[in-house]
């Protein structure tokens, strides 16, 4: 399960970053759909033939699932599982906890294999941290230097108010 993380902020060039690995890791494991997923079950990006899925029932779907098999790891004597893999009929899962705060999930068929997906978001787990870890150090620096801002930070109580009227 994961610790007590906050919320990030994502920037372009980070989200540019991710979108890169995560087509990058679609291509090399012979994968139908890659999506990543925050812990709270939102969906950060979606790469691949997702225009069929329901991604927003996926997503939420996927953190409920990494939530409850916490409860199992813990329930004897694991910190968590950071690999769980479904296999159906035709398509497969491959859900992974990256950087202990986002939850990639690959989905695959008969094309690929399981090694190939595990070898494969092995590597992209590891630029994927990379990138959160980059990530959470410039949303520090900005906070240390005073240019960060909420995205809250403009709207005021009046236009609270106004909304509800």
């Amino acid at each position: 399960m994961f610790g007590p993380q906050s919320s990030f902020v994502m920037y372009d060039e980070e989200f540019k970053r991710i979108n890169a690995v995560i087509e990058k890791l679609l291509r090399e494991s012979n994968s139908k759909v890659i999506f990543l997923v925050d812990k709270n079950g939102q969906l950060i990006s979606a790469v691949g033939e997702s225009e069929h899925l329901d991604t927003t029932s996926l997503a939420s779907l996927t953190a409920g699932n990494i939530a409850a098999t916490g409860g199992l790891a813990k329930l004897i004597g694991e910190k968590e599982f950071s690999i769980l893999f479904h296999e159906g009929e035709k398509d497969n899962l491959h859900i992974s906890i990256v950087a202990g705060r986002v939850i990639l999930v690959v989905i695959f068929d008969q094309r690929s294999s399981l090694g190939l997906v595990r070898l494969r978001v092995k590597k992209a787990s590891d630029e994927l941290a990379q990138i959160f870890e980059d990530l959470s150090k410039k949303s520090d620096d900005l906070e240390k230097a005073g240019d960060f801002q909420s995205p809250f930070a403009e709207i005021t109580d009046d236009d609270i108010d106004n909304l509800f009227r």
